[in-house]
């Protein structure tokens, strides 16, 4: 088979559209129509079917397309590996990471890493853990630094640290004045991150599993950073990992709603492909966000 066949069928499988596929690629629609017909007339099954206005894969097509990626893997790893030897600690890292991880893990990390492999390249992605898998499982990635969730077949997890995430307010909040309760948390406003969120979601499902509205909303922020003037500037209550607090004194200073309830507990892991090949540098700094 073909590689260059097998990177167009991956293409056209992730778009489900040859037309759109043959603009991400800057190839006509008949060289891509070409590459698919060759694939199904070396595996004997057709490889896609209508859907629409667009194509979806077959049973035999979802099969390819396991393969594909596999394949390529294994090829860019090659690649990559004698690529690196006689190198040592340089070459390439591609990091996802979470914003809490990316702000309060990852620059003493770096920082080591670089006093030992002063050439070493580092390319990060800092997104929520929802996005960062699904580029993991690309092969865009090499490693994923983010909150534990359910083992998955093919991905290998460490744990790094254990981190709190608590609600928060301005040091100068009325709620302080009070003995806070859930319900009471249900009379203010909020900013929080979107749903889907894992802490969001936490967050709702508490409320509502107390027989309680879920938090009246009214700034959604993707963005951590931001987080801490908006709580400050604004009244508004948050929900943050509680190493924020730590690091809120002078212009915004920030105080934990101590609630036992509306505290959440979550583990912070770093994640490849199993068998993956991992350059030294990426071993290394894997090692170096376990001792942060």
């Amino acid at each position: 088979m073909d590689l260059r066949d097998l990177r167009y069928f991956e293409t056209i499988a992730e778009l489900q559209h040859v037309g759109q596929a043959a603009e991400r690629l800057h190839r006509t629609q008949p060289a891509l129509t070409g590459a698919i017909r060759r694939l199904e007339k070396e595996t004997g099954a057709p490889l896609f079917e209508r859907a629409g206005r667009g194509i979806r894969l077959t049973p035999a097509g979802r099969v390819m397309l396991r393969w594909a990626q596999r394949l390529r893997f294994d090829v860019e790893d090659a690649q990559r590996e004698v690529g690196d030897i006689g190198r040592g600690l340089s070459g390439v890292v591609r990091l996802g990471i979470v914003p809490t991880a990316a702000q309060f893990q990852l620059p003493q990390a770096v920082r080591k890493l670089l006093v030992e492999a002063p050439d070493v390249r580092l390319k990060t992605t800092v997104a929520l853990v929802d996005a960062l898998m699904p580029m993991l499982r690309g092969g865009e990635l090499d490693l994923v630094v983010g909150t534990e969730g359910r083992p998955e077949a093919g991905f290998v997890s460490k744990r790094l640290i254990e981190d709190q995430v608590v609600v928060a307010a301005s040091a100068r909040h009325e709620i302080f004045k009070l003995t806070p309760t859930l319900k009471e948390l249900a009379r203010y406003r909020w900013v929080l991150q979107p749903p889907g969120a894992p802490t969001r979601d936490w967050l709702d499902h508490t409320f509502e599993r107390r027989g309680l509205p879920p938090p009246d909303v009214q700034i959604e922020s993707s963005t951590l950073h931001m987080l801490p003037a908006l709580i400050a500037e604004t009244g508004l209550l948050s929900f943050v990992s509680r190493r924020h607090l730590d690091f809120s004194a002078g212009r915004y200073p920030l105080r934990e709603v101590t609630l036992k309830e509306a505290t959440m507990k979550r583990r912070l892991v770093i994640t490849h492909r199993t068998n993956a090949y991992l350059p030294p540098a990426a071993l290394r700094l894997m090692a170096l966000l376990g001792s942060e």
